[in-house]
């Protein structure tokens, strides 16, 4: 189960945050910009101190309660998927293709957002909700 959406700007920044469950405990609007912000930092220590060469950084973070699946574009943009512990891999990767296909569709095919700034369109928070609510049919 899907229960929460974040996109992390290349500087660390949250440019977009969407609950789709009561399952979390609500965060503040300054909780949510610390938790970019320090998983952006983790993820960025993961990177370096990793045994495998030319490691991404940390895809996965698991525990009892909730995963956290990150993905990291060629640009530098994190999606930040929160689910439920028993969510697999291959779902987890499904949802976050379909967010960044709208991402890319309804976000950096627009002409009036600049890079960087808080998301604020529409037509992809709508397709967002949809995937979720398909994921958590």
């Amino acid at each position: 189960m899907l229960h929460a959406l974040l996109v992390i700007n290349k500087a660390g920044g949250l440019i977009y945050n969407r609950d789709f469950t009561d399952g979390l405990a609500k965060l503040t609007s300054n909780e949510y910009l610390v938790l970019a912000g320090t998983f952006h930092g983790v993820h960025a220590i993961t990177s370096r101190i990793s045994p495998v060469p030319n490691s991404s950084g940390m895809e996965v973070l698991e525990t009892d309660a909730f995963k956290i699946f990150c993905f990291q574009t060629l640009t530098g943009v994190k999606f930040l998927l929160i689910t439920d512990p028993a969510t697999s891999q291959s779902n987890a990767d499904l949802a976050t293709r379909k967010v960044y296909e709208l991402y890319a569709d309804y976000v950096m095919k627009n002409p009036f957002y600049n890079p960087e700034m808080p998301i604020r369109i529409e037509l992809f928070d709508a397709n967002v909700v949809r995937v979720a609510r398909t994921t958590n049919a």
